[in-house]
């Protein structure tokens, strides 16, 4: 067990105290800070508003000269409980503002003598007594020196306060802060979500705390190291309901018209992990066999439509999964999980109260998809993984971001697949990790896993953590190290791992520690170097290895895989981008001994022999050939496909060595010659992720015809057999990734004009605007159906997809159409769609940038896109950016077909005009969206011709 602080009986009753003068104290809180806002004319945020103005002196973050100046907490102080209430407005006052007024009281250890308090603080009004923005006073003996003056630093987000004397190392004092902010609709913080029902529109109070906006809320020790005991009171409407990560106990204030709920204490935990809710929302629960409450929470129409059961069926399942896999028990006494209608990212898992979209949450027996299902599945085992890894033992800070985020990522292929074992999850990895990482990974401009700390400092860099480095490649990489030291040895190690560290921080190091512990304790188990020695240099630098084996001579090597050679890394590595790497292979089909590079020399075979290695793509990195071993490959891709695993894999390393100059573009295209006869998903789909970069680079020019040509002839096989096993498309197939594949076969036949395909999806989508009420449309089938419809039609389908997106009452629906309205051809029509992504009323603040990206996505809608984006950053920036994770799919969509020299300066003078402005968390695409259209002019001007030349000639 990791330290665990309790609350002594003196703390314990002026907590009582508190929690029961809030609500006097908040009413008075209002007025007076109405009063204090007409005085100083300050809006919540603002340092006028109250109390001491900062120093005249601005904030120099390149060069800090004050302990205020610098983004981290000095270590002096730390936080050991909180005990907050919060009164949420759902109703506009009279400036038609929403606001929350609150009252904190935070008890404090000091273990280094200071006269300085620094707590984190922002867009909050404060105010105190005396004109301060808090009050101290001390703790059993302690005495607390008086107040000189406090004052906000807008910069660094803190409340400072300057003391008198100096606090005493070893004794505990008590700040207590009183506030107000605005309960505004942009997604951080808390915050408001509005949705109709009934014709009604109601206003929900939500929160999102990670990673900076605990302190949007109170004032508090916001980073994930400063861990403490959290005693919440939610004060609100009787007709609502208010849930905390705690278990609620509801009381009504005689005389009152308002509903007071505490809350259990929380376990000691990070301030990011907090949450609070009031709704009138309604839920459906069960109880474990251990007596843990399950409930799900949703919108009152969403739950008496039983769309929140399927996640109610699931989640005990994945939990008890986790308890026998980590071998730790799940400590809280309830799990509430609860479906948003605006809500930023896809899910987020506070303890004990996890918050979702509704499209990652709701599943609707009748009108979702496989899809949906699949992805609410995944979700779901994500959060709850995150339970133990992340909220129990949590990253000391966020430069290890890919302790909390790649575990999950990892392990809920492993909850998932048990939740469903019939759907092959574990092999799903590979497509939706491994892959899709390599490509950015593969960029001069990508980063380690792990940072150094004083590299994410802003919360702009934090947000910037948040990225497929820090969830896939941290997926990819622990998968790897589970599967060569075994997953018993590796479920062995977290075990420990957990239990040591129970409610601490901790370093990656800390894990490497515990998985050698394993390894030393479990007889059998050998591994040529530390956990240490191997793991750090796939953390500690960015990148991964291209491994290169030739068959002729045995000799295998190793080399810093990049899309473009000719980069400069400008990152050094203290391992000089070498690895150790675990290589399963195969001979000619039959399984050999794991092979380590850096260890070991030898891959030599003759004859009709061929090498596969990296089976499974359990090692994180790419393998090449020579051109012997290639064509053996080749031939047998060719002969007896069914006889070779790792398809995808063969095929995919084939195109991005090609990319990166190492094999020619025919030997990579030559993979994809047997695809007619392929009838699996994954290597499908890896061959359309590839084609689809040939289909960005040339759907403006003369080859696109020949791939078309080459891609129709390949798709007709499939579209015919899933035609005949579905009856002629009147059922759809028994197996989870035929389901999958059949999407495939409609989606490339339509686009790729094989007969009857188009006629088809007109026929389905004719009948559905005939008669809105009865969709005759499959929801495995809808997404491709609808966007093939629109593209094909005109404005008469486009405005019917519009009016049923408006009325559609289940958000996966609503999703499916919102991104099929931006497949339309008709520019007037995405500029259209373009100008509603700026109205809330229209497009959801939460989903105004996705929604330009799927504009982005098509041919018609790039340079539309590119040139609104352009002209409005500035507004898009603030409104939706600073804190946003999604500005860097923003920024990635929006240029992912940028290949001239022309888009290139047009994408230098974007970054230049806009400095001033900022990009926030897309400060990183934006670097990568300019290496990689470099990387894309070069490819097309030396690949052009060749494709061009082989396309046309296989396609006779």
């Amino acid at each position: 067990m990791g330290k665990v602080y309790y609350v002594s009986r003196n703390v314990g009753l002026g907590m009582l105290v508190l929690a029961v003068t809030a609500l006097v104290t908040i009413i008075a809180l209002s007025v007076a800070y109405d009063k204090a806002r007409a005085e100083n004319g300050g809006e919540p945020g603002d340092a006028a508003a109250s109390g001491t103005s900062a120093p005249a002196r601005s904030p120099t973050p390149s060069a800090p000269e004050e302990p205020w100046d610098h983004y981290r907490l000095p270590d002096a102080l730390l936080p050991v409980t909180y005990n907050v209430t919060l009164w949420p407005r759902l109703k506009p006052d009279a400036s038609g503002l929403y606001v929350f007024t609150g009252r904190s009281a935070v008890v404090i250890r000091c273990v280094k003598e200071t006269d300085l308090i620094i707590i984190h603080s922002n867009k909050l009004n404060l105010t105190g007594p005396h004109g301060h923005h808090a009050a101290l006073s001390g703790l059993g003996e302690a005495i607390a020196p008086a107040i000189q003056r406090s004052w906000l630093v807008v910069e660094t987000q803190y409340l400072v306060i300057q003391l008198h004397g100096r606090l005493a190392a070893g004794a505990s004092y008590v700040l207590s802060t009183e506030f107000k902010g605005e309960l505004a609709d942009d997604l951080e913080g808390f915050y408001r979500s509005e949705y109709t029902e009934g014709g009604v529109t109601k206003v929900v109070a939500t929160s999102q705390m990670q990673a900076t906006y605990a302190r949007k809320t109170f004032p508090c020790f916001d980073e994930p190291a400063m861990k403490a005991v959290f005693n919440i009171t939610v004060i609100h409407e009787p007709n609502t309901i208010a849930l905390s990560n705690g278990m609620e106990t509801d009381d009504l204030i005689d005389g009152e018209p308002v509903r007071v709920t505490t809350f259990e204490p929380t376990m000691r935990m990070s301030s990011y992990l907090l949450a609070f809710i009031v709704s009138d929302f309604d839920s459906i629960k069960s109880t474990m066999n251990n007596g843990l409450l399950i409930r799900i929470w949703a919108r009152r129409k969403a739950i008496e439509d039983k769309q929140g059961n399927y996640a109610l069926n699931i989640t005990g399942s994945i939990l008890q999964f986790y308890e026998s896999y980590y071998n730790a028990t799940y400590p809280l006494s309830k799990s509430d999980q609860i479906a948003l209608p605006d809500f930023h990212a896809g899910a987020m898992e506070n303890w004990g109260l996890i918050t979702y979209r509704e499209t990652a949450l709701l599943f609707d027996p009748i009108m979702s998809s496989t899809g949906n299902k699949e992805r609410i599945t995944t979700v779901i085992s994500h959060e709850l993984a995150h339970m133990w890894f992340g909220n129990l033992v949590t990253m000391k800070w966020w430069n290890d971001l890919w302790l909390n985020e790649g575990f999950a990522s990892y392990v809920e292929y492993l909850g998932a697949d048990h939740a469903e074992p019939t759907w092959s999850m574990k092999d799903q990895i590979i497509l939706h990790e491994v892959h899709k990482v390599f490509a950015m990974d593969s960029l001069a401009s990508s980063h380690p896993l792990s940072r150094g700390e004083e590299e994410v400092n802003t919360p702009a860099q934090i947000s910037g953590m948040f990225n497929s480095i820090s969830y896939s490649k941290g997926a990819a990489v622990l998968r790897m190290l589970s599967e060569f030291l075994t997953e018993p040895v590796f479920a062995k190690g977290l075990s420990s791992y957990l239990n040591m560290f129970a409610y601490s921080n901790t370093v990656y190091r800390d894990l490497w520690d515990h998985l050698q512990q394993a390894v030393e304790s479990t007889p059998g188990v050998h591994i040529p170097h530390t956990v240490h020695d191997i793991m750090n240099r796939w953390v500690l630098q960015m990148g991964f290895p291209v491994v290169t084996i030739d068959t002729r001579t045995g000799s295998i090597t190793q080399k810093h895989f990049l899309l473009d050679p000719n980069s400069v890394v400008n990152e050094p590595s203290q391992f000089n981008y070498t690895w150790f790497v675990p290589i399963k292979w195969t001979k000619t089909g039959v399984e050999q001994q794991q092979y380590w590079l850096l260890q070991e020399t030898g891959m030599r075979v003759s004859g009709e022999d061929w090498v596969l290695a990296n089976t499974n793509v359990a090692g994180y990195f790419r393998v090449n050939y020579d051109l012997d071993n290639w064509n053996r490959l080749l031939s047998q891709l060719n002969t007896d496909h069914q006889g070779m695993i790792n398809r995808a894999q063969i095929i995919d390393d084939a195109f991005n060595l090609a990319r990166a100059k190492l094999i020619n573009i025919t030997l990579a295209l030559k993979t994809t010659k047997y695809l007619s006869k392929e009838r699996l998903y994954i290597p499908w789909k890896t061959a359309l992720i590839n084609f689809n970069y040939f289909i960005l680079m040339f759907d403006r020019t003369e080859v696109y015809g020949a791939l078309q040509t080459y891609l129709k002839k390949q798709i007709q096989p499939l579209f015919e057999h899933f035609r005949t096993i579905t009856a002629n498309w009147t059922n759809i197939p028994s197996g989870h990734n035929d389901q999958y594949n059949q999407i495939n076969a409609i989606a490339v036949a339509c686009s790729m004009g094989v007969q009857g395909c188009r006629e088809l999806i007109k026929s389905w989508y004719s009948k559905w605007m005939e008669n809105p009420h009865h969709n005759p449309i499959h929801p495995n089938l809808k997404s491709t159906v609808y966007c093939t419809a629109i593209a094909f039609g005109g404005v008469e389908e486009w405005d019917f997809a519009w009016r049923m997106f408006k009325n559609a009452t289940l958000a996966s629906e609503a999703s499916r159409l919102r991104a099929a309205l931006a497949c339309t051809k008709a520019p007037w029509l995405l500029n259209r769609y373009l100008e509603y992504t700026l109205d809330p009323t229209k497009i959801r603040k939460q989903d105004a940038t996705s929604t330009i990206g799927y504009i982005a996505k098509n041919t018609v809608g790039m340079p539309l896109t590119w040139n609104f984006v352009r002209a409005r950053w500035k507004y898009l920036f603030e409104e939706y950016g600073q804190g946003s994770f999604s500005f860097f799919g923003l920024i990635n969509g929006i240029t992912t077909r940028f290949s001239t020299e022309f888009e290139l300066q047009e994408l230098k003078q974007f970054k230049e005009d806009n400095l001033h402005v900022g990009f926030g968390s897309g400060i990183m695409a934006l670097e990568q969206a300019i290496e990689k259209t470099k990387a894309n002019i070069q490819w097309v001007a030396e690949n052009k011709v060749h494709v061009m030349n082989w396309l046309t000639e296989e396609s006779r």
